[in-house]
């Protein structure tokens, strides 16, 4: 007795197959990106996809809904908590912290690739998601803020984003981001009931992340709450001011945006995102995922993971967010498509294309079907040349058409 087939099994929820002309626009982003890292002479790194859970559990914080609520965690044969990367940072510090890449600061870095978290999937977000990435480590200097935005707007603009603007904040240093943390607290206190259910139990833990809230309840408090520039030393004006100036000169767009915050303790100074203009085209095809490349300065992670004192300043940008925006990348048509019209000729035309493509054309070959209708099939494929193999008065022939037919006769003689 046969069995009957069972379900064929389906996709998990909040992962996708990637094909056509979407895996064409991803790959666009990607090889944008990759030729950009270069300009800047970003070194490329590989990463784990998993980590010790205590690598993001330290670096991210245990109070945090990526580690409380999102992470994909599991204990290995060993009994040992793993956990899949949610993010690039906290792997790229520690990796820079345990194989001596101290040696190579300030060092430049950037990678890409799938992350994983457990959130509800919509539009331009999934549970398995792409990341680009890139860190300068070991660089105190407003500089190195500057250069990574001036490689981000490069990119945006590499990549024919329009639309889109930079919003910039400062969270000043430590002393200055503690008064001010400690004058929210207050200001929020005193409104408590009235703060939606997140922003109450933030207001001990995180109060910086309820002036990012977009719920209306908390709103209408932020609007009137302590800004950070009431509480910046005259050190950490300077180094905003620095970073400000170097946007300027390096001609990035800007924008101030006074209640764009990071709401970890090891964020300092530079906090920003690249958001799309309301109204533009950008924010139409993203809808409420406005955010498109984020990013801070985190002089305090390394700390958290057993380190020295160490400066760094990055950014990431989800892939597929990217690839939603730079619009139909279909895949392009051959340069030459070469046709068996007998089959006799196949390893002819195998050793033909293989030149071909060694020359670096891109080329198809044709020798499936009928062989008789293999030549109109090719004609209507788009390629600009046509490299027939066929049989004539009983000896080859080979028929070249196209623009490029002197080079290919050269190719193949």
């Amino acid at each position: 007795m046969s069995k009957t087939p069972s379900k064929t099994p389906q996709a998990i929820r909040g992962t996708q197959d990637i094909f056509g002309p979407d895996a064409e626009a991803f790959a666009f982003v990607v090889e944008t990106f990759e030729r950009v890292r270069k300009l800047y002479r970003f070194r490329r790194v590989e990463m784990p996809v998993f980590e010790k859970t205590e690598v993001f559990s330290r670096a991210i914080g245990e109070t945090t809904d990526v580690v409380s609520k999102e992470m994909y965690s599991f204990d290995d044969r060993g009994g040992e908590s793993l956990t899949l990367r949610p993010e690039f940072t906290a792997g790229i510090a520690r990796a820079y912290l345990t194989n001596g890449w101290q040696q190579h600061a300030p060092l430049k870095v950037a990678t890409h690739g799938p992350l994983f978290r457990y959130e509800r999937p919509q539009k331009g977000r999934y549970r398995q998601f792409h990341q680009i990435d890139a860190e300068i480590i070991g660089a105190a200097e407003p500089q190195a803020d500057v250069e990574l935005l001036a490689m981000a707007d490069q990119l945006l603009k590499e990549l024919d984003i329009d639309g889109v603007t930079l919003h910039l904040n400062t969270l000043g240093d430590g002393d200055s981001r503690d008064a001010w943390r400690a004058a929210l607290v207050e200001h929020f206190r005193a409104v408590k009931d009235e703060l939606s259910d997140d922003s109450q139990e933030r207001l001990e833990k995180n109060p910086l992340r309820i002036l990012d809230s977009k719920d209306r309840r908390d709103q209408r408090f932020v609007a009137d709450a302590p800004k950070i520039d009431q509480f910046l030393s005259d050190d950490a004006r300077a180094f905003f001011d620095a970073v400000t100036s170097g946007l300027d000169a390096a001609g990035v767009k800007w924008t101030r945006a006074e209640s764009l915050v990071r709401g970890l303790d090891y964020y300092r100074h530079t906090a920003f995102e690249f958001i799309p203009d309301e109204g533009s085209e950008a924010a139409s095809r993203l809808g409420s995922q406005s955010t498109i490349l984020g990013g801070g300065r985190y002089d305090g992670l390394m700390e958290s993971l057993g380190g020295a004192p160490t400066p760094a300043v990055g950014w990431a940008a989800g892939i597929e967010r990217l690839a939603m925006l730079v619009g139909d990348k279909g895949e392009a048509n051959a340069d030459v498509i070469v046709v068996v019209e007998n089959d006799s000729l196949i390893s002819s035309a195998i050793t033909a294309i293989g030149k071909l493509r060694g020359s670096g054309m891109t080329a198809d070959l044709l020798a499936s079907g009928s062989p008789r209708k293999r030549f109109d099939k090719a004609s209507k494929m788009g390629a600009e040349n046509l490299v027939s193999f066929a049989v004539h008065d009983g000896a080859e022939s080979i028929r070249v058409r196209g623009p490029n037919q002197a080079e290919i006769d050269r190719i193949l003689s």
